[in-house]
């Protein structure tokens, strides 16, 4: 057997055809040893001394023990460009084959740095590819671990060419199974775009960067001094770019977040949402919940406090935590049944919709819609933000975005309005104009054209402006705010026009959810037939 302390795994040109049997199994097990050590044991130890795992580490790692099953394991590089004549190394610098996950089939590749820096070759992308055929046909989700240098320079562009055939792949599953890319190493380049593809990424705190240029380039390019933290580090993608869905504090962090993702989400776009035995009391009451919104409607709260009151067990899950906090995405449960949650945040911008929370929300409720997964969306929204930089900007075409979600989604839908649902916003943020199968709203609830103040600007400005006195200008509008919010804001004139099913007390908030989503886990609805829709993106 080789010594482990080989940095060069090259394939045993020695023949396997001739000798015995018992040669023959020496011949193989020599092999899969050599294939197992990857680029070799010095390569190992500075993986390892940067804090990150081998990529055979990280699927053990996060498969069931015992279940995984690898293929393309003696694959190697195609003899072109300047990779004519180099010594054959098993794997061509990933690992790829299926397993499980708390019982769960899923199909994994892990990009090996320590060979030839993981670098993409064609042989390597087929590899991948391979695995997205097999995942698609069986109808299980793909898990990515990304470490890589990016395209192999010595094939040329029979590397992009690889690339692209993954592309595709990202793309025909999308919506058909769930795709979660890991980011554990570099993804520079082209490279990056396949884990854009994918429903969710994770970042890895410290050890991972993401960018289409280096720090070099864009140096040299540009004249701007960066670093790889700066650039595209793992804060960067989680609180600026959006790009990020989670960072985990280390790699056993990133793959516990793989496996709680995977609790709440089905394999494949034709099973229905995920359900588990329910646990906690469908008919509990949150007196809380009475209690939780100010006297004065300018006043904050936490969203959150509302959303872990409701859930079972308070047990929620959120997904972009960093970015956007104006608006709040996140996956838990109600009664035992999976779901997914979109809510404006008051402690944030009071939950006004800009263009990331937009994006945000529209990204999260076309997942949710793909994989058949409910969708609970909790209002407080006092419009979308003004300004020359939203405007500017284009919020007009991304709140778009997140208006096509709702419209295009047909999973169950429930609202809750907690308070203000003002102007177009109240109508994007899952109104009954836009087809939401159950509409309810708190006695709190404020459902208007816009705010009371502005409106008597508008309404009653000329009427004021000839008032001298201040002091009775300013009661003569106090009196018009109030007879305003009288007239619009009360739940009850929407209620009573039929844009609002339910008005409800907000300690019973949890079981009138329940009950309204159990009929609706039967919901059938058909759309014209069309090839897809133009999303405005």
């Amino acid at each position: 057997m080789p010594s482990n302390s080989s940095d060069n795994m090259k394939l045993n040109k020695k023949s396997s055809k001739t000798g015995t049997t018992e040669e023959k199994i020496n011949f193989y097990l020599e092999n899969v040893n050599k294939a197992k050590q990857g680029g070799g044991k010095k390569r190992v130890e500075v993986q390892h001394s940067k804090g990150k795992y081998t990529a055979r580490e990280r699927i053990s790692k996060l498969l069931d023990p015992g279940t995984f099953v690898e293929t393309g394991m003696f694959v190697s590089h195609k003899e072109i460009g300047l990779m004519k004549n180099k010594d054959e190394i098993y794997g061509d610098g990933v690992v790829t084959g299926y397993g499980r996950v708390d019982g769960k089939l899923i199909y994994v590749f892990s990009q090996d740095f320590t060979i030839l820096g993981g670098s993409l070759g064609n042989s390597h992308a087929q590899k991948i590819v391979d695995i997205y055929q097999r995942a698609l046909k069986n109808g299980a989700p793909v898990i990515g671990f990304n470490d890589s240098g990016g395209a192999r320079i010595q094939e040329g562009v029979d590397a992009l060419a690889g690339y692209g055939d993954i592309f595709y792949s990202n793309v025909d599953a999308s919506g058909v199974i769930p795709q979660i890319s890991v980011i554990v190493g570099p993804s520079a380049g082209g490279a990056v775009y396949s884990p854009a593809l994918t429903d969710f990424i994770i970042m890895t705190e410290d050890t991972s960067h993401m960018f289409i240029t280096g720090p070099s380039v864009v140096e040299e390019v540009m004249g701007e001094k960066t670093s790889f933290d700066e650039l595209g580090g793992a804060s960067v993608h989680a609180f600026k770019t959006g790009v990020a869905q989670f960072v985990g504090r280390d790699e056993d962090d990133s793959i516990d977040l793989v496996r709680k993702l995977l609790s709440y989400i089905p394999s494949n776009n034709l099973e229905d949402t995920n359900m588990i035995e329910a646990t906690d009391d469908k008919a509990r009451l949150s007196d809380m919940l009475d209690k939780i919104i100010p006297d004065d409607s300018n006043n904050p709260y936490d969203m959150k406090d509302i959303i872990n009151e409701i859930v079972d067990h308070g047990n929620f899950f959120e997904i972009f935590e960093h970015w956007a906090k104006n608006i709040i995405t996140g996956f838990a449960r109600l009664n035992g049944i999976s779901v997914g949650i979109v809510a404006n945040q008051p402690k944030i911008l009071a939950g006004a919709l800009d263009i990331d929370a937009s994006i945000k929300g529209g990204k999260f409720i076309r997942f949710c819609d793909s994989f058949n997964i409910p969708i609970i969306t909790f209002v407080d929204v006092p419009g979308f933000l003004p300004g020359l930089a939203q405007e500017h900007g284009g919020i007009i075409r991304n709140g778009a975005k997140l208006l096509y979600a709702y419209c295009e989604a047909t999973v169950p839908k429930i609202t809750v309005i907690t308070r203000k649902a003002y102007g177009g916003a109240y109508l994007v943020m899952g109104s009954k104009h836009l087809k939401t199968d159950y509409n309810f709203a708190w006695p709190t609830s404020e459902i208007a054209v816009m705010g009371a103040e502005g409106a008597v600007k508008i309404l009653n400005g000329r009427e004021l402006s000839k008032i001298e006195n201040e002091e009775l200008k300013q009661k003569r509008q106090n009196e018009l705010i109030d007879e305003y919010k009288n007239e619009f804001y009360s739940p009850f004139t929407a209620a009573k026009l039929g844009h609002i099913d339910e008005i409800i007390l907000p300690s019973e908030t949890r079981p009138r959810i329940i009950e309204a989503l159990w009929p609706l886990l039967t919901k059938r609805e058909t759309r014209m037939k069309r090839k897809h829709g133009n999303m405005p993106l």
